[in-house]
């Protein structure tokens, strides 16, 4: 029976940083014959729905340009004659530069002359505007005066508090916007050009005017601050901050530009999954920075393609054979991790539930807190979406997505089941779940055990399905570590050149 995803609900951008966009829905391109179940297709999260959604209005007027104080003087001496007709002839006397020099004459008061003299005068002041006119178009003093024009408009909110902006905007006298990467729930991501930093292309993330946003985006500062203390050489492929403000109520992030996050380029590759050697490389690297956030009792808690970046996203193309269709390959399979919009050090409040949908934990689910743990299992699911090129658990209902789990891993264990308060998802040990409705033969038709999804029987994929296992473990404290997960064997295969992980420019100045 078909039927399409319940996708995720938004909580990062993320698009992050990288770009975001209209698409189509595509199903899974895999037809071999023992995976022939029909998946649900995602149902985009609502940073991908409002993709491009609003148009962006202009929202400044541009303000009356100021006039030279030369094209007041006329004005002036005219009010001031016709209040003080006695001080006129002193002022004469005594600085010609009030008349025309060429008929200039203290003792002259014949009408004819006055006419021509201010006929003169009126001639010589519309070719000095015509100048100014011109002098405005052509130098290059016009270029600022646009530019300070521009910078000294008033920020306008559309009616959701997000700020309406456009291309050739400027923000803070520094930032001129060159383009917009997308739009969710948090606000909009604009690649700018930062002319403090000798025009370096940034990703500036404009969260929306509202209180809990901002809260929001205050925390996420503060973890990127501690961030970059501890990583110092910017070794550990967490995305850079190169600094903050806040502009008219909207909190303000500008990050390294980087390239689409990997759920974008997997949308628009037809949701072909990734080559196996791409899969290890992100692997690996994933496994490193989150080693490093969890070294430092940081827990990221909303893990997913979406929050993970290629630095650059250039791609070759080439027909596959076997889809019979066109094929997208990233050209450099290097990663950036961001949205730190949730992440929680081990001595702050940790909410009830953390991560979305798709990837999070059944420890999460059954409420029995979490820890770093929960950034591991996110990892695992991840890593079999870029395998297969479909999310394992498509759902979002709690006591489907633990028929799902027991499908795909087997029961859940009775100490997690002894321990949770969930309690009604349970009867006597066992899960609660009618395998004859609807949604029942849907599970049973579609979700098989985890090695079945298993492409090929080469070595290598072995040893990639082995690690998922490790890192979808039910019981947190049995779960793998990514301090085991870095040493697995699946990552005997990396090529020397992809073990070297710390290949930032060291030119590239992105400190505040």
């Amino acid at each position: 029976m078909k039927r399409f995803s319940r996708r995720r609900g938004v909580a990062g951008l993320e698009a992050e940083c990288s770009g975001m966009y209209h698409c189509k829905s595509y199903w899974s391109p895999e037809q071999e014959s023992y995976k022939n179940h029909t998946w649900k297709r995602r149902k985009r999260s609502h940073s991908r729905d409002q993709e491009r959604k609003h148009r962006h209005q202009p929202y400044w007027e541009s303000p009356k340009r100021s006039r030279s104080r030369s094209h007041d003087r006329g004005s002036y001496h005219r009010k001031h004659n016709e209040k003080h007709p006695n001080e006129r002839k002193k002022s004469e006397d005594f600085c010609p530069c009030y008349s025309d020099s060429s008929s200039y004459s203290s003792h002259s008061h014949h009408p004819q002359r006055s006419r021509d003299r201010e006929h003169r005068r009126r001639k010589k002041r519309r070719e000095h505007r015509c100048r100014k006119r011109k002098t405005r178009s052509c130098s290059s003093s016009s270029s600022r005066s646009r530019q300070s024009s521009k910078r000294e408009r008033i920020a306008e909110d559309d009616k959701d508090g997000h700020l309406v902006c456009r291309t050739g905007d400027w923000l803070q006298d520094r930032y001129e916007i060159v383009g917009h990467l997308g739009e969710g729930t948090f606000g909009k991501v604009v690649e700018c050009v930062d002319h403090a930093r000798g025009k370096t292309q940034v990703a500036l993330k404009i969260i929306r005017n509202v209180g809990k946003y901002r809260e929001a985006a205050k925390l996420e500062i503060n973890v990127l601050k501690k961030i970059k203390e501890k990583d110092k050489e910017n070794k550990f492929m967490c995305v850079l901050m190169s600094d903050w403000f806040n502009f008219h109520g909207h909190m303000c992030i500008a990050f390294e530009l980087l390239g689409k996050n990997t759920f974008e380029f997997l949308k628009d590759n037809n949701f072909l999954p990734y080559p196996l050697p791409h899969v290890r490389h992100m692997a690996y690297q994933l496994c490193h920075a989150l080693k490093f956030l969890h070294e430092n009792h940081l827990t990221h808690t909303d893990l997913k393609p979406e929050n993970i970046l290629f630095v650059n996203s250039d791609f070759n193309m080439s027909y596959n054979e076997r889809k019979k269709c066109e094929e997208k390959s990233v050209r450099n399979s290097s990663i950036r991790v961001a949205d730190f919009g949730s992440a929680t050090f081990d001595h702050e409040h940790h909410t009830t539930i953390v991560a979305t949908r798709h990837y999070r934990p059944p420890e999460v689910i059954l409420e029995l807190g979490w820890a770093q743990p929960c950034d591991v299992w996110s990892i695992g699911c991840i890593l079999f979406e870029y395998y297969r090129g479909f999310t394992l658990f498509q759902t979002h209902d709690n006591r489907e997505h633990l028929a799902m789990m027991e499908k795909f891993l087997g029961p859940v264990p009775t100490s997690m089941i002894q321990k949770t308060r969930k309690q009604k998802y349970f009867h006597k040990g066992t899960l609660i779940w009618d395998e004859n409705t609807s949604d029942g033969k849907y599970v049973t038709e579609n979700c098989k055990p985890l090695e079945s999804y298993m492409l090929h029987s080469a070595t290598e994929h072995i040893q990639l399905f082995s690690l998922m296992r490790r890192m979808l473990e039910y019981e947190p404290s049995v779960r793998i570590t990514l301090k085991e997960a870095v040493a697995h064997p699946f990552f005997n295969g990396l090529s020397q050149e992809e073990r070297t992980l710390f290949n930032r420019s060291s030119s590239r100045d992105l400190s505040r």
